[in-house]
């Protein structure tokens, strides 16, 4: 292989020995493969499935100048790429025969790599949710301030957490990662915060990712349909965003839905700054070549 090339693992160790130094250097637009390989290295590599997961970096020069992870059967997650590098991602991952339902990347990266990889397998584009990046500037508490207060979500919420975990799968039209095993690592590193009313009854969680090169991620932040509009959820993110920056987080950053004009709002309002935004796009199934 030469140096300045893709280079392509199953062997978590030697990706994060290769491209942990790139990775902490933009924590913020590699906050998804921060916390997935934490995730991985903590909790095994089925963590978010049965499929074997597979990650990849680029070489300029000696050093790495971009990377990727799919845990199957999610999308590919990409870093920043130029269309050129794009091709060359696209072009790899065919040759070696890796199917994939769809990529996540910086909205010009994800377009670019969608259509290099319609050019190299057939496969149709077609763009899902668009999510924006953001940064935590000033934490500003809503006003008014619900009725009620936070807490830390513990063993005794774990049926609570694994329904919402659901719900927010469903809702989102993510898949689900095993909400059991979700809800009890939660609980035992107490990463989600309820917002409850006076009488006890959790209203909104607002869950932590770990605190991985300085930075944690509020994922996710769910309130019942029923429950919203009487701001929950944003009392919900202030505190967890509070017990993030208690535990020696510098930087909280979070996804917001581009479609979900009022959670946009709320993350803005409570002040989180927008980054950069990000494009889901979806392939179609590539059929045998017909004779």
């Amino acid at each position: 292989m030469h140096p300045d090339d893709w280079h392509v693992t199953h062997d978590l160790d030697d990706f994060l020995a290769r491209t942990e130094g790139f990775l902490r250097s933009r924590p913020g637009p590699h906050t998804l493969q921060l916390t997935v390989t934490e995730t991985l290295r903590t909790r095994g590599m089925n963590a978010f499935g049965d499929g074997t997961p597979v990650f990849g970096w680029l070489e300029r020069a000696g050093e790495v100048v971009a990377s990727f992870f799919r845990t199957p059967p999610r999308h590919l997650s990409v870093t920043r790429l130029s269309s050129g590098d794009a091709d060359a991602l696209a072009a790899r991952l065919s040759a070696l025969g890796h199917p994939l339902p769809g990529v996540n990347a910086d909205h010009a990266t994800a377009t670019a790599f969608a259509e290099a990889w319609q050019r190299h397998t057939g496969a149709a584009p077609d763009l899902g949710e668009r999510h924006r990046l953001y940064r935590l500037d000033t934490l500003t508490p809503p006003t008014p301030v619900p009725e009620g207060r936070a807490r830390v979500a513990g063993e005794r919420d774990r049926a609570q957490l694994i329904a919402w975990h659901d719900e927010f799968a469903l809702a989102t039209h993510t898949i689900p990662s095993g909400a059991a095993g979700w809800a009890d690592e939660r609980i035992a590193g107490e990463r989600v915060t309820f917002w409850e009313t006076p009488d006890g009854a959790p209203v909104s969680m607002a869950g932590l990712s770990p605190v991985v090169a300085g930075q944690a991620r509020l994922a996710p932040v769910y309130t019942p349909a029923h429950l919203r509009g009487r701001g929950y959820g944003g009392a919900a993110t202030v505190a967890a965003s509070r017990a993030a920056l208690a535990r020696g987080a510098t930087d909280l950053v979070l996804f917001a839905d581009l479609a979900n004009p009022t959670s946009n709002g709320l993350y803005r309002r409570i002040g989180y700054r927008p980054v950069t935004d990000f494009f889901l796009y979806h392939f179609s199934p590539v059929g045998p070549p017909t004779t």
